[in-house]
């Protein structure tokens, strides 16, 4: 494998609108830096390029449209290219699903859209690098669910009620998944992609830790990567629809410590991998790409209102979704199109039949919070936001894990229709109970 990298400042001027919160909140001051962090994958036949911004959410026109022109400065299919945003709700407005599409930031969108381009051309002239590839994944306790549900089925937004926080013990996907590459032969890394699902909502605490620019905690996961490793970092959302971290909405500080908890136990990954290679190296692995689309019928509630969704929405009864599709050796990444919960996540990778799969966030469109039928059973603020019907999260999840079957198969025809039937032992040099 070779890869090759960039990372780009992509901060708004301070006076920018804030997305996520009130309509009217403007910045005021920068905490940090918001920045786009590209890796582009080459196993000698196939080439993708994943892309994190830290940014709240992004449409599905614009997606399209970048996601088309960084396909031909790569000279690959547009499904090699994959986009997904943290999801930092302090960052610059650049959706307008959001209910005041009169302040998407269009003169913002329009030189991100250059400087992403120029950042693209100048890493596929580059020099790529020669890596090992490792995979790995552990628990982490850092996220809690944000819903409280009664035992007849009603739920609570704990945002909105602070005192059910303790007794709320719903599901929380607590995996933390990573991908890293290293000097060949060496357990030294040169670059780390880490996936966990939890809102970057820990520094927006109330008043000025609303109103100021920052990366939330994914920044500073990547920073102390950095600084602790010297190794680059990614940091990539999962499906954290219903999920926030501990000290959600709690300031500076509270994003410092869950950023820097979750590298520290990132760091145990790359400290354990490289001295269990049998199990956790990716000797030979192939990149590759997939995108499927869906169809899903959207609520009565939003049909039609041309303030709850963008003009390619309206005046339909249903909508054509995408979900894309990234392999890198035996794990496999889902692209989603908006703000996925945990449940449906969780299951996509249940049914996948790749050795490990990450879900990426808001990565084809920004289409709202998408969950299972029963969370619009009992409500609370997600079920309420939920654009599309009730069946819209089974439809995601059946087309989830087609693609990914079909992925694994294209990319290693050799296993056979069985796959993964016949997997068990033969990737950790473990012989088969006999």
């Amino acid at each position: 494998m070779k890869i090759a990298w960039f990372k780009e400042i992509i901060s708004p001027e301070v006076g920018a609108y804030i997305a996520g919160y009130s309509i009217n909140d403007k910045s005021v001051a920068k905490l940090d830096d918001l920045y786009m962090t590209g890796l582009c994958m080459d196993d000698g036949t196939n080439r993708v390029l994943l892309v994190s911004f830290d940014l709240l959410g992004l449409d599905d026109w614009y997606i399209r449209k970048i996601r088309k022109n960084c396909a031909a400065i790569l000279n690959v299919p547009e499904s090699a290219v994959m986009f997904t945003c943290t999801h930092t709700h302090s960052g610059p407005e650049t959706r307008s699903l959001a209910g005041h599409p009169e302040q998407l930031n269009l003169p913002y969108l329009e030189k991100l859209s250059g400087q992403l381009a120029q950042a693209v051309a100048k890493t596929a002239a580059g020099e790529f690098q020669e890596v090992d590839t490792y995979f790995y994944s552990q628990l982490c306790e850092e996220n809690r669910n944000r819903c409280y549900v009664t035992a007849d089925n009603h739920g609570s937004f704990t945002a909105h009620r602070r005192e059910v926080v303790p007794i709320a013990r719903g599901f929380a996907d607590q995996e933390l998944g990573e991908i890293f590459f290293t000097i060949p032969g060496t357990p030294i890394p040169v670059y780390v992609i880490g996936n966990f699902a939890a809102h970057p909502l820990a520094s927006h605490s109330p008043g000025l830790g609303g109103i100021r620019i920052s990366a939330d905690y994914p920044g500073a996961f990547r920073n102390y990567i950095t600084s602790e490793t010297g190794a680059e970092a990614m940091f990539v959302t999962g499906a954290a629809g219903d999920l926030v971290p501990l000290e959600d909405e709690q300031g500076s500080e509270a994003a410092v410590s869950a950023g820097r908890n979750i590298a520290k136990a990132v760091i145990k990954g790359i400290v354990d991998a490289p001295r269990n290679p049998a199990r956790f190296r990716m000797p030979d692995a192939k990149v590759g790409s997939l995108i499927k689309t869906f169809n899903v019928k959207l609520r009565d509630k939003y049909r039609r209102k041309s303030d709850k969704l963008p003009a390619s929405y309206l005046d339909k009864d249903c909508v054509d979704l995408e979900l894309q599709f990234l392999a890198v050796g035996d794990v496999g990444i889902v692209g989603v199109p908006g703000e996925l919960c945990c449940s449906i996540g969780q299951e996509i990778k249940w049914h996948s039949p790749f050795r490990r799969t990450m879900i990426a966030y808001n990565s084809t469109a920004y289409f709202s919070y998408i969950g299972h039928a029963n969370m619009l059973v009992g409500g609370g603020y997600e079920a309420l936001s939920q654009r599309c019907s009730a069946r819209g999260g089974l439809q995601l999840l059946n087309t989830a894990a087609d693609g990914l079957f079909e992925l694994r198969s294209e990319l290693y025809p050799d296993d056979g229709e069985n796959y993964p039937d016949d997997l068990i032992h033969t990737l950790v040099n473990i012989p088969p109970n006999k």
